[in-house]
């Protein structure tokens, strides 16, 4: 399997779900299954199967988060040079070059995207667009809209 880009606080906020799982989830969700188990029949008892249900998501959820962390390349930007060039990891403050509009985005893993936190995924029409390309530059990307034009204003390493 190929490596994936995450940012440090990415594979740290990544640990800490890890860790809040194995350590207080799990216990807690063992404890709710054995108690189920002495209320008797295992066929009709509600909290029993709610417990396992749960179990199930959250081995699953620690097995999913353990194969990012044993894929993941862990790119800490703080440590690169700044060149005004955008690379993963970057802030990048872009400005619409039709309406003036000045955003400001990161550009994260697939995991650690979140919109409303101007956090982009690498893999997004948007990123993948100002990847390469440098302060002072024009970038066309395409959305379902249509072509938008930006203009690259700053590329921070924070």
């Amino acid at each position: 399997m190929n490596k994936v880009p995450m940012t440090v606080k990415g594979a740290e906020s990544l640990r800490q779900e890890l860790e809040q799982l194995k350590k207080v989830d799990r216990p807690r969700i063992i404890k709710a299954i054995a108690e189920a188990r002495e209320h008797g029949d295992l066929k009709e008892n509600a909290e029993y199967h709610a417990a396992r249900e749960q179990q199930s998501f959250c081995e699953g959820r620690i097995q999913e988060i353990e194969g990012k962390l044993s894929h993941a390349q862990i790119i800490d930007v703080t440590n690169i040079p700044n060149t005004g060039k955008v690379i993963f990891g970057v802030t990048v403050s872009i400005i619409n070059v039709e309406t003036d509009e000045s955003l400001s985005y990161t550009i994260v893993g697939d995991d650690e995207a979140d919109v409303k936190a101007n956090k982009i995924s690498v893999s997004s029409p948007i990123a993948r667009a100002l990847i390469g390309k440098e302060e002072g530059d024009e970038v066309v990307v395409r959305t379902p809209a249509g072509e938008v034009i930006y203009e690259i204003e700053k590329v921070e390493h924070r």
